[in-house]
């Protein structure tokens, strides 16, 4: 075949120019003159090519050329509009995504890999499961087909962690008749901040007709940041938790070390770089069979922090768009992913199988230093000899070393899945879908905390080397005020039994600074059957759906858990090495954290084509997610010493939903109008506890009551002329607690937080009856308008898009508190946005000017005191870019 001089030229020059020059994007595919009707979407949310108004199940896709037309490219750009999505996190590739409403109270992202809950909405790359808890895969949005986003429980077909709903990225696949050349390339600039740069370029190449077809993508865009690190001093105070109960009279030692930022600070510290490839192959071998192969890559690196200081430590508001962070913080976020599918016919069947080995690598480091306010961390960073001093205590022997902290975030997140599954033909009266699924995910994380400075009072820790164990062999307390918790080295009458390191990442003594650490591997293996059927009660008018799914879950937790508490050097003088198998210390393999899941969930619809265009529908479908363990935690202080102990695990919970809905298409198909009512029941909920002072000063989580959400949301897309297109959608939730959580205390009754502490109190952590879900907006709405026509010998458009949502609570955590005594359950206000775009195109060329937060609206998405301050991750300010770019297709 010869070689196309056109596309050679076109793509060598794309591929060679620098990433500084400003860019080529692919064009938004209008209509032509002739076309009336709005363009039908295919999707296959149920495993089948179909009409996306022919599914029974709320489903927003968005195709390739709709995320073209709004100029988005990664998770936060195109999450604005999806009424009924939201997410809180802390940056790209940081955040929960949530659906209807459906989140509770999340923990802090250091550690969450294995001590967080699993996400309730699943994230699929083609047909790759990607989910890791508190990191959304945020696939950047090259050469994609469409992204469909399925509302309420997918268990049947997509398993346990699609409970709430699923995202899925589908890609383009290489098409065996024709070549095809896409670039993209554009400039912009963020209100204050950096500008911004990137470069995409598509080839799709049959390399022998109708048999053999490569196609990969290549992409850069570097997004300039717009946060500041603005000059600080940190010096300690009296109001400091750890130095008011430490030290007499509650005064800060003289002779303590005070830092400043000087040498970090700067403006828009938070750039992030997406660069990657994706390659696949497909291999035609008859008309019956082909078998496809994809390889992909992606590295994300994002510096600094996504949110702003809203107020220090101390409670002192602080500027916009601005944060004194005194060590350097970033995120990289690595993935891999190597995918096949293979598909036929055996007879009258169509035989799918798919598998796939996906990778994920992410290192992260943030700034710490502000825990230096908080409890307890005295002890790591100060020292008080003067108890000791011959005659008596002298206060002028205590001194403090330098408050600089951070933690150390390492993951690495392995899945391996294969799923086989046959299918009748489209067009029988009863059609059948069944498979089997197998998965096995893996994650192992460490975290190292940072924050000992005070060196010279401490040995090195590392893990333990074996376990305590008591003289009947338990390595669990049966019975006292530490019933279920493991045996320490002070547990009276226990024992050293020398196993080994258990099965740690890193076998290896921390450096001096690691006042504590996680290394943790967690994973489970997931088997299931599924299968629905649709049976057609009157041929191409009313059709009943029934689905269910066999699961069999096989969780685990090994590792180690290691801190420098109870073995300061100054209490324990001769000790050679004080901070091996002391302490903290728990050897997690001697726990045996193993939990089996198994159960069936299910599905049925019942769809009426009251119309041949308009249907509506009934579903019934169930959701659920997997249960996991927490770190052994002591309450050690406080109110609930010697009443509570924090869980060692957490059971799964489970979603039941039932949904009335329709769609409906008028005028002509110029029309659409679809919408769903739907009452969601959400049972033994998980949500994350952290308050140092109350329930232990280890994050956890736990199983909280039962949630009900009620809702309606409604889309709507009209033609209204050949030029003039319109879209909206709108949803409105009312969620509450309808059964408080009976959270338990060591005689197994349940804890009265009124009473625990007299005269003081207390809020269940989980949340009282007719308190609202955390992260669920009352209302969201969003409409765009796309003008197009003709400028001469010019295709152009003009496009004008506004976005609303409703205030939102950050937690459903009442009971803990910020460093100022304020819930975490902090309200983040409603906002409205909006983003325009005009452009040109003609022949293969399209120029497009956009401007992303017109009004340069700052809105909070997200609050949270997770590193000791009033941290709140806003959108991105005002963006004005520019784009061009180019496509060819021919045979």
């Amino acid at each position: 075949m010869k070689p196309n001089l056109k596309v050679s030229a076109a793509v060598a020059a794309i591929l060679s120019a620098p990433t500084t020059a400003i860019v080529f994007a692919a064009p938004a595919e209008t209509g032509t003159a002739a076309d009336t009707g709005l363009q039908e979407v295919i999707v296959t949310a149920q495993r089948r090519e179909e009409s996306l108004q022919n599914v029974p199940i709320t489903i927003q896709a968005l195709t390739g050329d709709t995320l073209t037309k709004l100029n988005v490219t990664t998770f936060d750009d195109y999450v604005k509009y999806l009424p009924n999505v939201t997410s809180q996190g802390l940056g790209p590739g940081q955040n929960n995504i949530y659906m209807r409403g459906l989140s509770t109270a999340v923990g802090a992202l250091q550690g969450s890999g294995v001590v967080g809950a699993f996400p309730n909405v699943a994230v699929y790359l083609d047909d790759q499961s990607a989910q890791l808890p508190g990191r959304n895969l945020d696939i950047y949005a090259a050469d994609l087909e469409r992204i469909e986003v399925l509302e309420g429980p997918q268990g049947t077909l997509f398993g346990a962690g699609a409970q709430a709903g699923v995202v899925r990225y589908i890609t383009n696949k290489p098409k065996l008749d024709k070549v095809e050349a896409n670039a993209t390339a554009g400039y912009a600039t963020t209100a204050h901040g950096d500008p911004s740069n990137m470069l995409e370029a598509t080839l799709n190449l049959p390399v022998i007709a109708d048999k053999f077809a490569l196609r990969a993508v290549v992409y850069n865009d570097s997004r300039g940041g717009y946060i500041n690190n603005i000059p600080g001093t940190f010096v300690r105070r009296n109001t400091d938790l750890g130095i008011h109960y430490a030290y007499a009279g509650g005064q800060v030692p003289a002779n303590s070390v005070v830092i400043n930022n000087g040498l970090i600070t700067g403006k828009a510290i938070n750039p992030v770089v997406y660069k990657g490839i994706r390659v696949s192959g497909l291999v035609a071998f008859n008309d019956d069979w082909n078998l496809l192969v994809a390889q992909s890559y992606q590295n994300m690196q994002a510096d600094g922090v996504f949110a702003e200081m809203r107020t220090d430590s101390l409670g002192q508001p602080q500027p916009s768009y601005s944060v004194q962070l005194y060590n350097p913080s970033f995120t990289k976020d690595k993935f891999t992913n190597t995918s096949w599918t293979l598909s036929g016919r055996i007879s009258a069947l169509k035989a799918v199988y798919t598998g796939g080995y996906l990778v994920r690598n992410v290192d992260q480091a943030q700034d710490y230093t502000n825990y230096a306010r908080g409890p307890y961390v005295d002890y790591y960073q100060c020292n008080n000899p003067s108890y000791y001093a011959p005659g008596g205590p002298n206060p002028a022997l205590a001194y403090c070393q330098t408050p600089s902290a951070t933690w150390r975030d390492t993951e690495r997140n392995t899945h391996i899945s294969h799923e086989f599954r046959l299918s009748t033909p489209d067009d029988w009266r009863i059609r059948a879908i069944g498979g089997l699924f197998y998965e096995n995910y893996r994650i192992g994380e460490i975290v190292d905390w940072n924050y000992l400075t005070d060196y010279a009072g401490f040995h090195p820790i590392g893990p333990p080397t074996g376990y305590f164990a008591d003289a009947a062999g338990n390595v669990i307390q049966p019975s006292g005020a530490q019933a279920g918790r493991p045996y320490r080295f002070n547990s009276p009458g226990v024992h050293f039994v020398a196993s080994g390191v258990p099965d740690v990442n890193d076998p290896n003594n921390r450096p001096p600074s690691v006042g504590f650490f996680d290394d943790i591997k967690r994973g489970y293996t997931q088997k299931a059957i599924f299968g629905s059927v649709d049976v057609d009660l009157i041929p191409k008018a009313l059709t009943l759906t029934a689905g269910t799914r066999y699961y069999r879950i096989d969780s685990t937790e090994k590792g180690a858990v290691a801190g420098s508490f109870g073995c300061k050097l100054l209490f324990h003088p001769t000790a050679p090495n004080p901070c091996i198998n002391h302490s903290n210390d728990t050897n997690i393999d001697s726990l045996g954290l193993d939990k089996l899941y198994t159960g069936f969930k299910s599905r049925a619809n019942l769809t009426w084509h009251i119309l041949p265009d308009v249907l509506a529908y009934y579903t019934w479908s169930q959701g659920f997610r997997s249960g996991g363990f927490n770190r052994p935690n002591s309450v050690t202080a406080g109110p609930l010493k010697g009443i509570f102990l924090p869980p060692v695990s957490f059971r799964p919970d489970t979603l039941t939903n039932n949904e009335l809905g329709w769609k409906s298409e008028w005028a002509d198909h110029r029309v659409q109008f679809n919408g769903a009512i739907y009452q969601e029941d959400w049972k033994d909920a998980q949500i994350s506890v952290f308050d140092p002072g109350i329930t232990g000063n280890l994050t956890f989580t736990t199983n909280g009551g039962k949630y009900r959400v009620r809702g309606l949301e409604t889309t709507l897309a009209a033609r209204v002329t050949r030029e003039l297109t319109v879209t909206a959608g709108a949803a409105w939730n009312h969620t509450e607690l309808v059964e408080e959580a009976a959270i338990a205390g060591l005689n197994g009754q349940p804890i009265n937080w009124a009473t625990v502490v007299p005269g003081k109190p207390l809020t269940n952590p989980a949340g009282v009856k007719g308190d609202p879900l955390a992260g669920a907006p009352r209302f969201q709405a969003n409409a765009r308008a796309r003008y197009e026509f003709m400028l001469g010998d010019y295709e152009a458009f003009l496009q004008l898009a506004g976005l609303y949502t409703g205030h939102q609570f950050s937690s459903t955590d009442k009971l803990t508190k910020d460093l100022q005594g304020n819930s975490i359950a902090y309200d983040n206000p409603s906002y409205s946005t909006y983003d325009a775009a005009v452009g040109v195109s003609r022949d293969a060329w399209t120029v497009t000017v956009y401007d992303v937060n017109l009004t340069d609206k700052k809105a909070d998405l997200y609050a949270n005191a997770r590193q000791w301050y009033k941290a709140v991750t806003i959108n991105r300010p005002r963006t004005i870019g520019l784009t061009f770019n180019y496509r060819f297709s021919g045979k």
